[in-house]
């Protein structure tokens, strides 16, 4: 059953409407949709920080932050999902659905956007799972020699094996296992959070926000950041162009489907995280697990399995932006193999890019900040109410109510990516000040 909320929305006729600009229609059911949203959003990387985001807002704004957040990027999929053929063409791509509402520039801001949160988002999962690896190598070798850089760098070359899949439909069985992957690192990192928690001095912990007033303002910032970033999903519509038919239908099922494992695994991540060690909990709340070292280990290789997944369906906008001009689609061997060959060095170059730079300033929680506030608030937040109104789709029941909170929703989150940019760029300044290039963090 598609939800109630979905039902909301106009579902017309998918078939009705021009033919012309059309792809090849999508093969995946609800399930796969579920899979590729549930592989961009619930990463390790993005609810690993949300115990530290929730501290520095303490318990009330912290709560009602996360709870937010999540009910208004839910609601804001299904208005993208709503668009999918709002003017009779498949709107396959999000760089495309912006022009054929704004025209030429709603193409390239959209475009600017995605590429500051796929490299933003896989910068910071790249050094998250470099940690991973790191923690891993350093249980069974406590003296090892090996830097978090080389582990980065080990990744980085597994990535660029995965970016010669051609497309994202072709990830849907390493997706399928990154979904399992992210309840198994749930389930495992909640579970050793309380344990962890109820093996500590609780007389020890405190719930209250330290430091300055204005480190707590700044922190309060990054924060909002952390949580815009947490529930970034700006691919939308290239998963959903690889869905079979009724497209809008199977999408709004399998949106629904991905936010159901959000909130099991967000919130009570968040929420114990933050019980258990209070205002000193870590950026990434890995680094706070010690015992048993055991399922430290297997959240760890959780966090990696996931990650791979998710990074490969963030560079796939990069990587189709150059497919579109330097690719030839003549069904030649001689050509196939100029494709590969042309694929293979943008990926590398690519990945080469994002991995030096992972290496270099590896601040994870300054990373995850900044990527929400300038990448994902404004695709994922900002932008679906604003083509929603403008595409003219309104929802056929109380339309002013729903009007207005479109607008507050537009309006709160463009103040949040603001701030959050504001938070994150402070960090990042004292973190180089603290921090040399290539710190073995």
């Amino acid at each position: 059953m598609v939800s109630t909320a979905a039902q909301n929305f106009p579902i017309d006729d998918d078939n009705n409407g021009e033919e012309e600009n059309e792809q090849v229609d999508g093969r995946g059911t609800w399930k796969h949709a579920a899979f590729h949203v549930a592989t961009t959003i619930a990463t390790p990387a993005a609810y690993a920080p949300l115990p530290f985001a929730v501290a520095s807002l303490g318990w009330p704004l912290g709560v009602s932050s996360l709870v937010g957040g999540t009910i208004a990027t839910w609601y804001s999929s299904l208005l993208i999902a709503s668009l999918w053929r709002w003017n009779g063409k498949k709107q396959t791509t999000y760089r495309h659905l912006a022009k054929s509402i704004y025209g030429s520039w709603g193409y390239w801001s959209i475009a600017f956007f995605q590429q500051v949160a796929s490299l933003g988002n896989n910068i910071a999962i790249h050094i998250a799972a470099g940690s991973s690896l790191k923690a891993v190598y350093k249980y069974y070798h406590p003296d090892g020699a090996l830097t978090l850089q080389h582990f980065i760098i080990f990744f980085g070359a597994f990535e660029l094996l995965l970016s010669q899949l051609p497309d994202i439909h072709s990830l849907r069985w390493v997706n399928a296992l990154c979904t399992f992957s992210t309840v198994g690192f749930a389930g495992t990192a909640i579970g050793i959070t309380i344990y962890n928690g109820k093996k500590i001095d609780r007389s020890s912990i405190r719930h209250s926000l330290q430091g300055s007033t204005s480190s707590k303002v700044f922190k309060a910032f990054n924060a909002l950041g952390a949580i815009a970033f947490s529930f970034g999903d700006a691919m939308l519509p290239e998963i959903q162009s690889t869905v079979r038919e009724p497209a809008k239908k199977n999408m709004y099922k399998g949106v629904s489907a991905a936010y159901g494992l959000i909130v099991l695994t967000y919130w009570q991540l968040a929420f114990s995280g933050y019980w258990a060690f209070g205002s000193g909990v870590e950026p990434y709340i890995v680094a706070n697990l010690t015992t048993p070292g055991w399922t430290t280990v297997m959240a760890n290789i959780f966090a990696v399995v996931q990650i791979s997944g998710c990074f490969q369906i963030y560079c796939r906008p990069t990587y189709a932006y150059f497919e579109e001009r330097f690719l030839c689609t003549k069904p030649e061997k001689k050509i196939a193999l100029q494709n590969y060959l042309v694929r293979f060095a943008f990926s590398l170059v690519y990945m080469s890019i994002i991995t030096l730079v992972a290496s270099a300033v590896p601040f994870f929680g300054d990373f995850v900040a900044i990527c929400g506030a300038i990448g994902f608030t404004p695709l994922d937040f900002v932008f679906p109410i604003l083509a929603h109104l403008k595409a003219g789709r309104k929802p056929r029941t109380c339309h002013l109510l729903v009007l207005l909170l479109n607008i507050a929703i537009a309006t709160w989150f463009s103040i949040v990516a603001v701030l959050g940019c504001i938070g994150a760029v402070r960090f990042i300044v004292e973190d180089i000040k603290t921090y040399r290039f290539f710190h073995d963090m």
